[in-house]
């Protein structure tokens, strides 16, 4: 089904990115977004030593969050609609495969090209850019780890998004303790296959998604008996849970992916038994990266959004952005959001260089991230007042699609823990 999805070469429009990025026009915000809203470029990027390629990158992306969208953002949220055809246009751009090889359509891109172009993307839409972040981690582990077979009959469709792709680690009683995963997958003798039992939780994409990348335990007990496959919507089997009510990232569905006697041939298996839990976690270190990188851009548009306001309210005879007590709050912001860029763009960098530093600056930038960026939030609802809680403006949105990005992707929590246990081993006393 999927080797024969046809392919739209999306990673070398990225690749091209000087031929068509740079004369794109910027438009404002649209209509869809009330006349407050931002509507001007992102944050200046020149303190941060950006290559021009880096830069064209950004700029792609930033129009694309203009164009594509913000103005739509709202309504997505308000419908719970899944924008499939805006991610498929975001896959001509390269979007599909940011870090996978070139010669599965892929951008091939570095971690450090991905974060500053998630970034840009969310200060749009935040569950829409979360989703090709999950996307793409699922792409990257099939790059990295799969099979040539595996490569050549999934990555095409994948890059080019005619094939979405969903994350499954996370379980009804595996949460933070994902080693503790209780999904099966039993090896049959005489045909080889696998049989998959059991259920995952929360997952995106889930029902609409067309590949799932599945840990189960094949094993002993503990992370060393966890295995990983890759099972197509439409398997036997394979069903799926009514859509999550959630706070926020309505803009993706939701679901419970329940695994009944589904067959799985071996050839369907990535890496070696036993090495699925590694795969898993390693590939979350780049996923941490990412949804750091999601709150930032979503913690800008706020800031954005917030200064804008308060320099065109009048209280007490003037606009409130003269007040000293409005400097403070919006200096504290941006110094939150510029804290966050510079730590995840060098964990992005450690993640590049294989740093035996990398799994923990990955934790301490999404912990901080995360944590930091999803304050800015509260603070930008703060500056609007009564304006800031009502839906008809933006803040109270991406405040609410902020807040799962301090428990997915390994709690906030659990960062902690990776963090002491990364230092001990660094630095044993």
């Amino acid at each position: 089904m999927l080797a024969a999805a046809a392919a739209r070469a999306g990673g070398a429009a990225l690749r091209r990115v000087g031929a068509r990025g740079l004369h794109w026009s910027a438009t404002a915000a649209s209509a869809a977004e009330p006349a407050h809203s931002h509507s001007h470029p992102l944050s200046a990027n020149e303190d941060f030593d950006l290559t021009e390629d880096q830069r064209q990158f950004q700029h792609v992306a930033e129009t694309f969050a203009r164009e594509e969208l913000a103005p739509y953002s709202a309504d997505w949220d308000a419908k719970h609609h899944f924008p499939i055809d805006t991610i498929k246009r975001a896959a001509d751009l390269g979007f599909g495969g940011l870090y996978v090889g070139e010669d599965v359509g892929g951008a091939a891109l570095s971690r450090l090209d991905a974060a500053i172009i998630f970034e840009a993307l969310s200060w749009g839409c935040v569950p829409t850019a979360a989703y090709l972040s999950i996307h793409n981690m699922v792409c990257h582990v099939i790059d990295r780890y799969g099979t040539a077979r595996q490569r050549g009959a999934y990555l095409t469709a994948l890059t080019s998004m005619e094939a979405l792709a969903s994350y499954c680690l996370t379980e009804p009683s595996a949460g933070s303790d994902a080693s503790a995963l209780k999904m099966t997958a039993r090896r049959e003798g005489a045909s080889g296959d696998y049989i998959l039992n059991g259920a995952k939780a929360f997952i995106s994409g889930g029902g609409v998604s067309d590949v799932y990348l599945v840990m189960a335990r094949t094993g002993e007990p503990g992370p060393k008996g966890i295995s990983a496959f890759l099972v197509e919507k439409g398997t036997k089997g394979l069903s799926f849970g009514k859509p999550e009510s959630k706070l926020g990232w309505n803009a993706q569905p939701t679901t419970a992916v329940m695994f009944d006697d589904v067959r799985v041939p071996s050839k369907n298996r990535v890496g070696q038994e036993g090495e699925g839990f590694k795969l898993a976690m390693k590939a979350l270190d780049g996923g941490r990266i990412n949804i750091g990188a999601c709150s930032i851009g979503g913690a800008q548009f706020c800031l954005d959004t917030a200064r804008e306001y308060t320099q065109a309210r009048q209280a007490f005879g003037g606009p409130i952005s003269q007040f000293q007590a409005t400097q403070f709050r919006v200096a504290d912001m941006a110094t939150s959001i510029q804290a966050s860029r510079l730590m995840v763009r060098h964990a992005a960098a450690a993640l590049d260089a294989h740093s035996p530093t990398a799994t923990m600056e990955c934790a301490m930038a999404k912990r901080f991230a995360t944590d930091a960026c999803y304050r800015v939030t509260d603070d930008a609802l703060q500056l609007l007042g009564g304006y800031g809680y009502l839906k008809e403006y933006p803040i109270e949105r991406y405040m609410r699609d902020l807040r799962v990005h301090c428990i997915l992707e390994g709690t906030n929590e659990v960062m902690r823990i990776i963090i002491n246990r990364e230092l001990d081993k660094l630095d044993p006393k």
